[in-house]
Parts: C-alpha cells; sequence; structure tokens
C-alpha cells in the first residue's frame, strides 16, 4: 500500500528559495512543472489546463462557456439575454486563477511561448466577462487586473521578438500594449488603479529600454534588475536574476 508521506519527496528537493521552480519527466513521459515551497510541492501541467481536468469534457472551462455563447447565437441569431451566472463565472475565474499560477513561474522561467498562451486564455476570459457576466461585482473582480494581464502578455511577446532580432515588432507590441491598456475603462478598486499605473509604468521602461542602443542585453538585464529591487518587485527581480545567470553561463561556454 502506498503511503500518503510525502516527507521523503520533500526531503529529496529540499527547499532552496533561489531554486524553486523544474520541470521534471512523469511516469508516462510527459512533462510537468513543480514548484518547491516551503511546506510542500506544487504541480502543474504544461499541456490544457494546469491541474489536468477536462471540464465537461472540453480543454477549459473558457471553452464550455464559449460553446454555451456560440449555441446561443445559432438559436436566437444573435447573443441578446445571454449571460454567464455566478456559478458560471466561479468556476471561470478559478480557471483563470489556475492558469496565473502556472504563467507566474513560466515567465520566471524564461518560457514565453507558454506564457503568451495562458495570459491569452486570461484575456479571453476577462472579454467574455466584461460582456456577459451577470453581476457586476463579478465582472470587476476580473477586469481590475486585466493591465497586469496585459502587460505580462505583451513583455512576453516582445521577448519573443527580440530573441529573434525583431526589435521594431516588438516595440510595436509595447506601444499597443501601453495604449490598450491607457484605454480600458476605469474599475473603481485600489487593485485595478495600482496595476494600471505599474503596468504602464513597466512598459514604458521597457520600450525606452528597446529604443536605448547604448546598453549591452546584459547591462539592460542589470538595470531592469536594480529598479526591480529598488521597487520590491521581487518576483520579477527574480526572474532578472535568472536571465543574467543564464547570459553568463552562455558567455563562459
Amino acid at each position: 500500500m502506498m503511503s500518503d508521506d510525502i516527507s521523503d519527496i520533500l526531503k529529496r528537493w529540499e527547499y532552496d528559495p533561489e531554486n524553486t521552480i523544474r520541470i521534471i519527466r512523469a511516469d508516462n513521459g510527459r512533462e510537468v512543472l513543480q514548484v518547491r515551497q516551503p511546506l510542500g510541492v506544487e504541480q502543474y501541467e504544461l499541456e490544457g489546463r494546469p491541474d489536468g481536468t477536462k471540464p465537461m469534457s472540453k480543454d477549459t472551462f473558457l471553452q464550455v462557456l464559449e460553446e454555451k455563447l456560440s449555441k446561443h447565437i445559432i438559436k436566437n441569431a444573435n447573443d441578446k439575454d445571454f449571460a454567464i451566472s455566478h456559478e458560471d463565472f466561479m468556476l471561470l475565474q478559478n480557471e483563470g486563477i489556475l492558469y496565473y499560477y502556472r504563467y507566474l513561474q513560466l515567465f520566471q522561467l524564461g518560457d514565453f511561448s507558454r506564457t503568451v498562451q495562458d495570459t491569452d486564455h486570461n484575456l479571453q476570459i476577462c472579454e467574455l466577462s466584461e460582456k456577459y457576466c451577470e453581476l457586476e461585482e463579478d465582472k470587476n473582480s476580473i477586469l481590475q487586473y486585466e493591465p497586469y494581464i496585459r502587460r505580462i502578455n505583451a513583455i512576453s511577446k516582445a521577448m519573443l521578438d527580440i530573441k529573434n532580432n525583431k526589435k521594431d515588432t516588438a516595440k510595436s507590441i509595447l506601444e499597443n500594449a501601453i495604449q490598450e491598456i491607457d484605454d480600458l475603462k476605469e474599475i473603481d478598486t485600489p487593485a485595478f488603479k495600482f496595476e494600471k499605473i505599474r503596468s504602464l509604468s513597466y512598459l514604458k521602461s521597457a520600450l525606452s529600454q528597446i529604443e536605448e542602443d547604448s546598453l549591452s542585453p546584459s547591462e539592460e538585464l542589470q538595470s531592469q534588475l536594480d529598479k526591480a529591487v529598488a521597487d520590491e518587485d521581487y518576483e520579477r527581480a527574480a526572474w532578472l536574476r535568472d536571465q543574467i545567470n543564464r547570459m553568463n553561463d552562455s558567455d563562459k561556454t
């Protein structure tokens, strides 16, 4: 009989705040993302929903609601009277939180392709919620974080383009994101106001760094790291520190 005690697993991967994320192969060969927390380990699927479930046999609950909307439009010739109930919204919001937890780790790992996919998913949740949520408070509870989602989405896309030497495309992505966030309908919550100001500041800073040719890539990252530490944005600082270490390791080989 298999024991429920995970002590041996935790001993084999001791907690190190500088090394909390890894991708391993599961028993069936698929890759999964694991996060070492002080008192345990989280595991995320890298394909499909982070928890590996299929709501109503669909890949995501977002897909379930999109199909409901499509059927409603086919039946009624328009989307009038289609609404997302509070119960359905809670399932949708919970799915968005799972994707948030995963893309936060993927972003720190520098897996920008998957970060784009996950933030695209959550932006689709925002769009559907804004149009069809039955309750205003439900809608606002998720839209207040839209500036942040758009920021991570844009930065990830820009990083992919910079990697492929598409500097002008990266600049356009950041400029469009700045405009989109600036144009967002105001949500009267502290979270929205904070995220909007912070996201615009970060995107403008990233844009100015792309436009500067005087700094080397490593110097640009170090400049961003210094700012992140000064702003007490330790999540971003950890990611930047990792990128600098990888760049230094690459220079040695």
